[in-house]
């Protein structure tokens, strides 16, 4: 009683527009068994490894929905160098706050709308929502996981997509592997720009949201964490691959060096270490009621 009383008290001499917020910090519930393409253990946390701009907190998140993923995301000791899809060292080095412990594959197709693709899709894996992996091709055509899965591939002849039955049955994370592989290739930030929803005011950035460009090409980063103000101010962390595709970093902020932390705005500019967006530009999967936890 008498530390809520300190809280109260203390509050007294913030600004009237401040608004006090009393919420726990949404805890991590994923474990590192839920990251299903590590080779080795998670190791460090990207919620641990990034500390909070002084005077923030966490925005809470439910357990095992998409922002708690994120959170947990494994993270690779240090910061090392960003290694593009064929062992080549990325030209700019500067980008990058740290890397993250995901493989980016042999070939060069997990660029930056295939990184938020991949990560939101190993998410519905992990969380048991396969039946909601379903993403569109440039074209329009929807090339859903469970198809996928129960052996039935795209023939793609120009614009054109048809699909058949041509394998047996496997739900491996293996085969998971290969159907992302072929999203990657027919999809893009033009396609995943029209599966996403515009955010009404992008000053209430969430875990999980995407900044968006379509086009050819286009460019897409994916918010991984926000951090909250006593005055409702929030701050987030952006992650990106690029191209060629590479693996995928949290940015820095260029105006503060070393800093990762951007500030939400409702609208001007987004000045990312690669590419200008516009806050506008921010988009936000929809709900699906295949997956309630997002």
């Amino acid at each position: 009683m008498k530390q809520l009383f300190n809280i109260f008290k203390s509050a007294l001499s913030l600004p009237l527009f401040c608004i006090i917020i009393f919420s726990m910090q949404g805890h991590i519930a994923f474990a590192g068994t839920d990251y299903r393409w590590l080779d080795g253990s998670a190791g460090e946390s990207l919620a641990k490894r990034i500390e909070l701009p002084e005077g923030f907190q966490r925005i809470p998140v439910s357990d095992k929905s998409f922002a708690a993923w994120l959170r947990g995301l494994p993270v690779q000791p240090g910061r090392p160098h960003v290694y593009l899809y064929n062992g080549s060292k990325k030209t700019n080095q500067l980008a990058h706050h740290c890397v993250l412990k995901v493989d980016v594959g042999k070939r060069d197709l997990q660029q930056c709308a295939d990184a938020v693709i991949r990560l939101r899709a190993e998410y519905l894996y992990a969380a048991g929502c396969e039946d909601a992996i379903a993403f569109k091709f440039t074209s329009g055509d929807i090339a859903p996981w469970n198809e996928w899965s129960n052996g039935i591939r795209p023939r793609v002849r120009g614009n054109k997509v048809s699909w058949h039955k041509v394998k047996a049955p496997d739900e491996s994370y293996k085969n998971f592997r290969r159907y992302l592989d072929t999203v990657f290739t027919y999809a893009g930030s033009a396609s995943l720009s029209k599966e996403l929803e515009k955010v009404p005011d992008p000053s209430k950035v969430e875990v999980g949201d995407v900044f968006i460009q379509g086009g050819f090409p286009g460019h897409a980063v994916l918010v991984v964490d926000v951090a909250i103000n006593n005055c409702q101010e929030r701050y987030f962390l952006l992650a990106q691959s690029y191209m060629p595709a590479q693996e995928i970093h949290v940015l820095r902020n260029l105006k503060i060096w070393r800093n990762p932390w951007y500030k939400a705005k409702s609208e001007g500019i987004l000045l990312t270490p690669e590419w200008k967006f516009r806050y506008e530009d921010l988009r936000r999967f929809p709900r699906n009621p295949l997956c309630p936890n997002k």
